[in-house]
């Protein structure tokens, strides 16, 4: 079977009922969104936890690395099993080691043993679950909802992510003010909730295979990475926005710098990254607009220029307010090209290679994040904060123009026309 023939819709006597009376998706949705709203205030708790209950900024750091070693280990295989084992199975797995892990670390706080091993510990086992899962989820959508909802359906997961960071945040402040085994308490039950709502979906999360998988995982990982690398637009979307990823990583950076420069407290970073969210919740629910009107690769290069007039507009403004609408133009634009992206990998990719493919996208995006953040820290020192985020924006003009110029872009966004 061929691609162009898996993505075929095939016929229906009936139009298919609208999302919102999905009851298969909308317990996906639900529990996936509440499991990752208790993830973000869990992981935004971790530096509190250990500041204040240790006051080693040392230990902080052991945690945070922690909980993001599995990003570089665990990411690619991932991906491998993800595409060989039963995705439903292996998300309640995911919540049941979330929910152990959490509730530990609650429970050790109410009975105050707590150490630092054991937060260590508890912070690499979610966050190892939390990449299995979102890779499972990711491909289990289509097999939950019809095929002519499937851009609905990502942007409504996109806009329920940007709502969890949105939110995440503050609440565990709030939560761990309270009590100290809060954030993790309610991280556990979360994770619990997700976890029922996985069982109460009869629906199968992949597409029937005909023999068992058994070969090597490494070969596995080796036939995914290949299949990527073969997808010529795929290939050059890669490219493109992992150097914007790494251009974010400096202007994050460089935002803290603008309000220290400023004399503003921290706290209006917070102000800045609430206008921000609400612009990636808006960018998400849009996207599905833009997507009926415009190609991907219009998408991607406009996204990209739009980047670049907006970050320019950073490097001239030091007004928290100002920089919080402008962050949030940006934040807009990257929510609607997650999901036009996220929707044409999901319907191009085979089934059994979802896995490895979402894997390959993002690891080279967390490489390019961890890359950007020590370029941003050289450039900053180097060229200061003025200078450094207006190279940002041109760089940024600079990716927009080789789009433009790339052959596998441009030829897709003929076809998308013509189709």
């Amino acid at each position: 079977m061929t691609l162009l023939d898996q993505a075929e819709v095939p016929e229906e006597t009936e139009k298919p009922p609208p999302l919102r009376r999905n009851k298969n998706f909308l317990l996906l949705w639900s529990g996936a969104g509440l499991s990752q709203f208790g993830v973000r205030a869990a992981v935004s708790a971790y530096p509190l936890l250990m500041l204040w209950y240790t006051g080693s900024p040392a230990d902080a750091g052991l945690v945070g690395s922690a909980a993001l070693l599995p990003q570089l280990l665990l990411l690619l295989p991932a991906g491998a099993l993800v595409d060989r084992w039963d995705r439903r199975r292996l998300m309640v797995v995911c919540d049941a080691v979330g929910l152990v892990s959490m509730g530990s670390l609650a429970a050790a706080l109410w009975f105050g043993v707590l150490s630092v091993p054991h937060v260590m510990a508890a912070a690499f086992l979610e966050g190892g679950a939390v990449i299995f899962y979102k890779l499972a989820e990711r491909a289990a959508v289509r097999h939950v909802v019809h095929p002519d909802h499937l851009s609905a359906a990502l942007s409504q997961n996109e806009a329920r992510g940007q709502a969890a960071g949105l939110l995440g945040q503050p609440s565990a402040a709030v939560l761990f003010q309270a009590f100290r085994w809060l954030p993790f308490g309610v991280a556990a039950f979360t994770h619990f909730f997700a976890l029922v709502t996985l069982l109460l979906i009869p629906k199968s999360f992949q597409d029937e295979r005909d023999e068992e998988a058994g070969g090597s995982v490494w070969a596995e990982i080796g036939e995914g990475i290949a299949w990527v690398w073969r997808q010529r637009f795929m290939r050059a979307a890669i490219v493109i926005v992992g150097g914007s990823n790494l251009l974010f990583q400096i202007l994050n950076l460089a935002l803290v710098l603008i309000v220290k420069e400023g004399g503003y407290p921290p706290s209006y970073m917070a102000v800045i990254g609430i206008i921000e969210g609400v612009g990636g919740v808006l960018g998400a629910l849009t996207a599905s607009w833009f997507m009926k009107r415009l190609p991907l690769p219009a998408i991607l290069i406009g996204a990209l220029l739009g980047w670049a007039g907006l970050i320019a507009g950073i490097a001239l403004t030091g007004q928290p307010v100002v920089l919080g609408a402008l962050c949030a133009g940006t934040s807009w634009a990257g929510a609607l090209l997650n999901v036009a992206a996220g929707v044409h990998q999901v319907r191009v990719t085979p089934d059994e290679m979802q896995g490895r493919a979402m894997s390959v996208f993002g690891l080279v995006g967390s490489g390019m994040n961890s890359l950007g953040a020590l370029v941003g820290g050289l450039l900053l020192a180097a060229a200061g904060t003025y200078r450094s985020v207006l190279g940002v924006a041109a760089a940024m003009a600079v990716l927009a123009l080789v789009a433009l110029a790339t052959p596998a872009v441009r030829s897709m966004g003929a076809e998308e026309r013509q189709g």
